[in-house]
């Protein structure tokens, strides 16, 4: 179709001998970019690509044109210009991308897909590229060269300008009020470095000169693409230039206790230009609290989480910033811990009189090396001695271990012993932990009870799987899953436990398995651990499918309704209830069968309603829900009708309506169609085939009012599902669905194999900075929000370039019974031009018809200006095979040559004055009726008739 356009249907013109023909009125998806918003500049990349260029900060909007029946569905998304920009992750599913205040990162290419299960997915694409300029930096930097055997002394300075831009920044220097360029001055080299790629401009001072003392500009420019101005920075070159020196009034490392204030002090002590102070911390970030005042930092009330290296930077851009550091220690004590160790000499787990036991204790402490310990035996100060020897581990090794080790165990040692952790410098609670040693000190056991394994719970249920432990002291108990690798509930490999019971809430049926339990050396005997499995299983009702179905049918049809059971625990003795609604329709058991089915053999309208598939077991049940309707399937409105709109009166306007009906031969005949303006009822006679395209003609529409309409479906069931589409008016305009957009209007195109391309305008939205004394200040009927197309002269363009719009492919009209063309038939080729300016090139049309492989014929031309207006021009042309017409803007030698063209039209016959509605639009603005409408089946033929209101 978009080949082989019709004159009947491109332009709605009245031509009797040209049938509207349509091979299918299903079609694929095809989709085309437009762009509006605030770009700078659209190119054309032939055979590559498309780029939009776009300010940051500006408005960037995509509009994604589709056709295709039923109408496509849209989707945005998008291939990151930056790792750190993903658009989110997710894709904008509508017709128009909008990005307020676009950012750097979100440059790069945006996709438009459209489907509609037709075919392939149509897929277009157009690259973001977003300019901006950031303030340039200078930085200073200076060497030093002492030569031998010479008594001379060398100073150069280098002078580093860098700017972030997009596209490549070009940069100048000035000293002063002069500028600056390689070989002006023989002190002055001006050189890029081969690493930077562009990226920066240095400006070398060889063996510096009192005239070099003096203020410096960087001037950044992107030569005012999209409008973004020249920036530029001050550097003030003097003798007491240098870089930065700092010093911190404070001690390192600084060690105080939580809750303390901490105030760190950072001052200049050299740098010109003055230095700027920061405060950095380890952890990335100062804490919230934190109050930085110039080069003082200060902590209230600090806390261990806040400890660590805090460094004050100072910068002025001269050579490289001065860093100075120190740690805040935060001193603490925490983690207390022992542990026994039986005689290591001996092959048993228990405490034996006559043999050796170690008792360890251990201590995570800030500063490790303020760790004092202490022993106790029964409250009473405990020395070491040759059976009670008492060691301390390296710090460095083992930092916060102490053993006390006694030797040859007698009943008199039996006691309770304390470990007494505490700072030297004290202001921090001590830590102390007891240890009992008596003939009842026992290694653990663990047992888990009859009842708790195997366990057996429901889905969401709180679960406590339980092992019982025994032996003085109790250890800490290990839970983890058998299968090591496994998480547990709460995502981690092992879960701590002091009492041996592990809590589960909600438990779920990914949990069912294997869990073990085992001692740890904590808090009890540094021995071999114990183990013990539990087994848990989680039951649950079964998960079914489908979930929820809507089937349509009707009256007096057969259908089977079917449920299939997917995963259940315990899996047998499945129980199946039917119900329609509250009525138990039939019931039985799954027993080697994972579904069951329901046979409606003949539906009557007390089979209409929602029917129910329960199918239980001892966890619980799932559903099937079927919701039978006999409820028409919603109209699909057909968005690709050529010259939809026409009008013949100055104050009305006409639309003409298509849809098809979506599985019209799934419920019974819909026998009329609801309109929503005026509530009109549209009868329809006869089955509708599927796929086959109706029409209605809505006439006596009031200019420029927009119309909700909504179509609804009607059969004997009662009404079915509505549609909605917005019909508007759009002034100057033949058709909404065929405005001049990008590179295809009214189904238009732009010709590959010219220099560049027309582009469509309008005057409200026209530039500011647009070229003056050239081209249209309104559309052809003089509205500033209609819409034209012209060609832009303006740089790039050269003397000569040439832009081509060709029209559709048009069918010539055959005046024969057998299909053949017996004459030539004429027809009158028409349109507006606009051609004013002193610059003005050339405006052509040509004729191409198919199968002639010449050049095009010439079939109109005019060259120069001619005036601030708007004028006709109409010829004849005599096709005898399919054909095209061109029109050709060629550039002439200045940039105020602006060419525009509207109101394009084609008639059968000689040229007369043409109809009103026979014209192709350019441009836009923004119902007592009679209606007409037809029904168009697959193989095209309609049948009209009338209704009267």
């Amino acid at each position: 179709q978009t080949e082989n356009c019709d004159l009947h249907l491109c332009f709605s013109l009245n031509l009797t001998l040209i049938d509207l023909i349509f091979s299918s009125s299903t079609a694929p998806p095809t989709v085309r970019i437009i762009h509006s918003g605030h770009a700078c500049n659209v190119e054309e990349e032939r055979y590559t690509e498309r780029v939009y260029t776009i300010r940051e900060g500006e408005t960037l909007e995509l509009a994604c044109l589709v056709s295709g029946h039923p109408r496509p569905q849209i989707r945005w998304t998008k291939t990151a210009g930056s790792a750190s920009d993903r658009f989110q992750d997710s894709s904008v599913f509508n017709e128009t991308l909008r990005i307020t205040r676009i950012q750097r990162l979100q440059g790069g290419r945006y996709y438009c897909k459209a489907e509609n299960g037709l075919g392939s997915p149509a897929i277009k694409s157009i690259r973001v590229d977003v300019y901006y300029l950031d303030d340039p930096i200078v930085t200073v930097h200076q060497s030093i060269g002492e030569a031998k055997e010479q008594f001379y002394y060398e100073r150069t300075v280098f002078l580093r300008c860098m700017a972030n831009s997009n596209p490549p920044v070009r940069y100048s220097w000035r000293r002063g009020q002069e500028f600056l360029s390689q070989g002006s001055d023989k002190g002055v080299e001006i050189y890029e470095p081969f690493f930077t790629q562009g990226e920066t401009k240095i400006l070398k001072l060889k063996n510096l000169r009192p005239q070099d003392y003096a203020n410096y500009s960087c001037i950044a420019s992107v030569r005012n693409v999209c409008g973004i101005t020249n920036k530029n920075v001050l550097f003030k070159l003097s003798n007491k230039t240098a870089s930065p020196t700092i010093k911190l009034l404070v001690e390192d490392p600084i060690v105080v206790n939580p809750g303390q204030t901490v105030t760190l002090v950072c001052v200049t002590s050299g740098g010109d230009p003055t230095p700027t102070l920061t405060w950095v911390h380890s952890a990335d970030e100062l804490p919230k609290k934190s109050v930085l005042n110039g080069g003082t930092l200060t902590l209230p009330a600090i806390s261990i989480e806040e400890a660590g290296v805090y460094s004050c930077v100072a910068s002025n851009n001269v050579g490289n910033p001065a860093k100075k550091s120190t740690t805040i220690v935060v001193r603490g004590l925490k983690k207390g811990r022992f542990w026994i160790t039986p005689d290591p000499y001996h092959n048993d787990d228990n405490i034996q009189i006559g043999r050796e036991v170690k008792i360890s204790c251990q201590v995570e402490a800030t500063p490790p090396e303020e760790l004092l310990f202490s022993w106790l035996k029964n409250g009473r100060p405990l020395r070491s001695s040759e059976r009670m020897v008492i060691t301390h581990t390296d710090p460095e090794v083992q930092p916060g271990t102490t053993n006390l080790d006694i030797i040859d165990l007698k009943f008199t040692d039996f006691g309770t012993y304390t470990c007494v952790a505490v700072l030297k410098n004290g202001g921090i609670p001590e830590i102390s932990i007891d240890v009992n040693i008596s003939s009842t000190t026992v290694p653990p056991e663990l047992t888990v009870p009859r009842d708790k394994s195997p366990l057996v719970v429901q889905e969401g249920d709180t679960v406590e799987l339980q092992c019982l432990v025994s032996g003085k002291p109790k250890p800490i108990i290990l839970w983890s899953r058998a299968d090591k690798e496994v998480p547990m509930p709460d995502g981690g490999l092992q879960t701590e436990s002091y009492d041996g019971a592990l809590r589960i809430v909600n438990v779920s049926r990914e949990m069912t398995g294997t869990y073990r339990c085992a001692t740890s050396q904590y808090n009890g005997f540094n021995v071999k651990p114990r183990e013990a499995l539990v087994e848990l299983t989680v039951q649950y009702p079964p998960a079914v499918e489908p979930l929820f179905t809507e089937i349509r049918q009707g009256l007096g049809r057969a259908f089977t309704l079917n449920c299939r059971m997917l995963r259940a625990h315990p899996s047998k003795v499945l129980k199946y209830e039917w119900k329609l609604g509250t009525r138990l329709l039939t019931m039985g058991q799954l027993d080697q069968r994972d579904e069951t089915d329901y046979h409606v053999r003949a539906l009557n309208r007390e089979g209409y309603g929602e029917y129910t598939c329960e199918v239980t077991n001892e966890a619980g049940a799932g559903a099937c829900r079927f919701l039978v309707t006999g409820r028409a399937y919603a109209p699909e409105f057909y968005y690709d009708t050529y010259s939809a709109l026409w009008q013949n009166r100055p104050r009305v306007y006409g639309f003409k309506l298509q849809w098809t009906q979506q599985n019209p031969l799934s419920v019974d005949r819909i026998v009329a169609y609801r309109l929503g303006i005026k509530q009109v009822k549209i009868p329809m006679e006869g089955a509708i085939a599927k796929g086959e395209l109706i029409t209605h003609n809505l006439t006596e529409l009031i200019k420029p009012e927009a119309y909700l309409v909504r179509l609804t479906p009607i059969t004997r069931f009662g009404e079915g599902d509505s549609t909605d589409r917005t019909i508007r008016y759009r002034m100057g305009q033949n058709s909404p669905n065929l405005l001049f957009e990008d590179e295809a209007v009214c189904m238009f195109t732009q010709d590959k194999r010219d220099d560049f391309d027309w582009t469509r305008h309008s005057a409200a939205t026209r530039d500011t900075k647009y070229t003056p004394n050239t081209g249209p200040s309104s559309d052809r009927v003089g509205s500033k929000q209609g819409f034209y197309m012209y060609i832009e002269t303006s740089r790039p363009r050269l003397e000569g370039e040439k832009a081509r719009l060709l029209t559709p492919t048009f069918n010539v009209a055959p005046k024969s019974p057998y299909g053949t063309v017996t004459s030539s038939p004429t027809y009158c080729f028409g349109f507006y031009y606009h051609m004013y300016g002193k610059h003005i090139g050339a405006l052509n049309a040509y004729l191409r018809q198919k199968g002639q492989s010449g050049a095009d014929s010439s079939v109109w031309t005019l060259v120069g200006n001619q005036g601030d207006r708007w004028k006709q021009a109409k010829v004849n042309i005599h096709p005898t095979a399919s054909f095209q017409l061109v029109l050709e803007g060629i550039r002439g030698p200045g940039i105020e040559g602006d060419i525009a063209i509207d109101d394009v039209t084609i008639e059968e016959g000689e040229c007369k004055d043409p109809p009103h509605n026979s014209k192709c639009f350019f441009g836009e603005g923004e119902g007592g009726m009679t209606y007409t409408s037809t029904r168009t089946n697959q193989s095209g033929r309609g049948k009209p008739y009338n209704i009267r209101l």
